[in-house]
């Protein structure tokens, strides 16, 4: 076969390689077909619903607030994330197209964590903006004016890119005198790490560091954030009020839950899961990688009521 031809032809040696090989899901090529089809149907969902989404927030001046610039951004980080890595994977199990050069490994590896990095300091932003809106309502335009939502992005962009740039550099130092071959479906730091045939433990503790700052840090202030939304919420006087104040907060929670949930699930796998086969492992990273960008546009467009109308108007083929 051509993936089998592709893959013995990479098993060289050279310390500086020009191509790598992605695998795919190891153990399940003759199903690749098969599972090409619900990876390009969570693929076509989350282009056209969070293309939506820019579309309806950019048109519609009532929404022209913090909350939504930041689903905006939401949603521009979702199609940077599914754009990056899909295309190649469908690659893979349509065409058999196994080859990746060093450099677009790299820098597929650099768009994927440094986008995955932003996703979950825009969450902890988004926390912010929920713990503004209820706790300081009476000063929530004059806190978040389209500067400070500007210099939140800009943040975090920055703070992104700090943390996720040495990986690029960490990977290129190390020598490749072995297999060549990627045992997954896209490029990812710890897969192209286990290539290496040098001591990769600087490699393996900064990953650590990163994800500890990274995941651990944003969890812990948007922990506290709920913590003092849940005691403004507490605090109204009535359940009606309570009810209507919390209600606010769904679809970010819900993205949490879908942003998250996966994280913790492959992480898990990952460290306790010593008998767990390879390909549940791909498959549950692509889970993590696919489902955020097609599940935060159907979570925002259900329960955000503002967005909701406005979808229905614009299918419907009326003007807003």
């Amino acid at each position: 076969m051509l993936l089998q031809g592709n893959l013995s032809a990479s098993n060289g040696t050279g310390s500086d390689p020009s191509v790598f090989f992605l695998t795919g899901i190891p153990g399940l090529e003759a199903l690749h077909l098969w599972i090409s089809i619900p990876f390009c149907s969570m693929f076509t969902v989350a282009l056209l619903g969070n293309s939506i989404l820019l579309y309806v927030i950019k048109t519609e001046p009532s929404l022209h607030k913090p909350m939504f610039y930041f689903l905006a951004m939401l949603a521009v980080i979702d199609l940077v994330l599914s754009t990056t890595t899909v295309p190649k994977i469908l690659s893979i199990f349509w065409f058999n197209s196994t080859e990746i050069s060093f450099n677009g490994c790299l820098v597929q590896m650099f768009f994927l964590h440094l986008f995955s990095t932003l996703e979950s300091t825009l969450l902890l932003a988004m926390a912010f903006d929920r713990y503004v809106a209820i706790c300081n309502p009476l000063r929530y335009i004059t806190i978040l004016t389209n500067s400070v939502i500007a210099k939140i992005g800009l943040a975090a962009l920055a703070r992104a890119i700090l943390l996720v740039i040495p990986l690029p550099f960490l990977l290129s130092r190390l020598p490749y005198c072995g297999s060549h071959i990627i045992s997954h479906c896209y490029c990812e730091h710890m897969a192209v790490v286990k290539l290496a045939c040098a001591d990769t433990r600087l490699n393996n503790i900064y990953g650590i560091i990163v994800t500890v700052f990274i995941v651990g840090l944003d969890l812990i202030f948007i922990s506290l954030s709920y913590v003092k939304i849940l005691r403004a919420v507490l605090s109204l006087s009535s359940k009606e009020e309570q009810l209507k104040a919390f209600s606010t907060c769904g679809s970010h929670l819900c993205a949490i839950l879908v942003v998250y949930t996966p994280v913790v699930l492959t992480s898990t796998m990952h460290r306790f899961g010593r008998y767990v086969t390879p390909h549940v492992h791909i498959l549950l990273a692509n889970f993590n990688l696919l489902f955020p960008p097609m599940m935060n546009p159907i979570v925002y467009g259900v329960k955000t009521k503002q967005i909701r109308d406005r979808v229905l108007l614009l299918f419907q083929g009326k003007s807003f």
